[in-house]
């Protein structure tokens, strides 16, 4: 089984909010997850992003591997280098 840490999109039309999973790499977008681990909302001034640095870490750890724009969160975060 390949785990993605990936978003996932909440809210209304051009209003989206995301929150960031762990999920089985087969699933969709908006389907089933093993963890939710945090959530962004682009449309605050500033961006808003809040997650569990120990849950992401641990994850990392266990081989999930994190899309691209959840791979630039956890850079503005410092989950990673």
């Amino acid at each position: 089984m390949a785990v993605k840490i990936r978003l996932r999109k909440l809210g209304r039309t051009h209003r989206a909010f995301y929150r960031v999973v762990v999920a089985d790499s087969r699933s969709p977008r908006d389907g089933r997850f093993i963890e939710e681990v945090g959530y962004y909302n682009p449309y605050k001034e500033p961006s808003e992003i809040k997650l569990d640095e120990e849950a992401c870490k641990k994850w990392l750890k266990n081989a999930a591997k994190p899309t691209t724009v959840v791979a630039k969160l956890f850079k503005i975060t410092g989950i990673t280098k």
